[in-house]
């Protein structure tokens, strides 16, 4: 075979020396880069970046007043000696903060319990039972998504307003606050579960009903745990929202149901610093949510993939 033929007859990637594979461009060559080490220690680093506020909260928290005024927190590196837990003790001494620490979890709690247990019901409905205008309703649950709630402030105002019973007032009251978390949470929780469900396989909710078991029963043995990850997910989601309200709690809550967002509001001061009360009730707030979330991370992060793995 003359050299012109052989040449003709080589592929082209071996003829340029090349083993097949194709070039990677600069995206995917960064993207492939982002495992090392290199990008590692950069996200460490951005993370410990992010983190910066949240120290500089608790080291104002651990400051005087007067330490907080004359210089900034970061100066307790070099003075030690001005750490001191006199801030945390004179806020725990003030009843209307304590109260309203147990208000924020008479609000939250509830909240997120009547959530999860109504939306798990409701999503395995919509997901395995047939009933007359099933897919309708749950459009209409899904379109509640996108309803706003300053919309319905002023409306459920009027509302409580009106809604009076042996000397309970339902505007101003722990149960009103409750009641609208809840009915602003379930749209969200509905969907997220109806989704979950739904991917469960279906042969194991028939071989359950060839047993004999009953929907309920179904429920509680087959969906309920299968969907654990999804639960504690949304769980978690609600606690936080909740916990952190401030416009709801403005809204609906007096000076006897304000939870922990609105006594912080009602301490700013308009012209002088408050930080020996903000920095160490703010601190308080943030590290409850932060327990809860890192207690139950490790169902949080099997929410989140449970759909990515069959």
């Amino acid at each position: 075979m003359s050299t012109a033929e052989e040449a003709a007859t080589t592929p082209a990637p071996a003829r340029n020396g090349a083993a097949g594979a194709p070039r990677r461009n600069l995206a995917a060559r960064l993207v492939g880069r982002l495992g090392g080490g290199a990008a590692q220690t950069l996200l460490v680093l951005v993370a410990l970046f992010w983190l910066v506020p949240t120290l500089g909260l608790l080291v104002a928290s651990l400051r005087s007043n007067a330490d907080n005024n004359a210089s900034g927190w970061w100066t307790v590196f070099t003075e030690p000696a001005q750490l001191t837990a006199g801030s945390y003790s004179a806020l725990l001494d003030k009843g209307d903060f304590v109260d309203s620490f147990w208000n924020t979890v008479l609000i939250t709690v509830p909240a997120t319990v009547l959530v999860v247990v109504i939306a798990s019901l409701a999503a395995y409905a919509f997901a395995w039972m047939e009933f007359p205008g099933r897919d309708w309703l749950f459009l209409a649950v899904v379109a509640l998504l996108v309803v706003p709630v300053q919309v319905a402030l002023i409306p459920v105002a009027k509302l409580y307003g009106h809604v009076e019973f042996g000397g309970f007032h339902m505007f101003g009251s722990i149960t009103g606050v409750v009641l609208f978390h809840v009915a602003f949470g379930l749209p969200f929780a509905i969907f997220l579960l109806r989704n979950f469900f739904a991917a469960i396989p279906r042969d194991l909710l028939e071989a359950a009903r060839m047993d004999g078991g009953s929907e309920w029963t179904i429920f509680r043995r087959v969906i309920f745990p299968l969907g654990g990850p999804a639960i504690a997910s949304l769980g978690i989601f609600q606690f936080l929202w909740v916990w952190n309200d401030l416009l709801v709690a403005l809204v609906f809550a007096d000076t006897e149901s304000q939870p922990m967002t609105k006594w912080l509001q009602s301490q700013m001061r308009q012209f002088t610093g408050n930080i020996d009360i903000l920095a160490p009730g703010a601190f308080l707030s943030l590290i409850v949510p932060l327990a809860v979330f890192f207690a139950f991370q490790r169902y949080f992060v099997e929410g989140v993939l449970a759909g990515s793995v069959k």
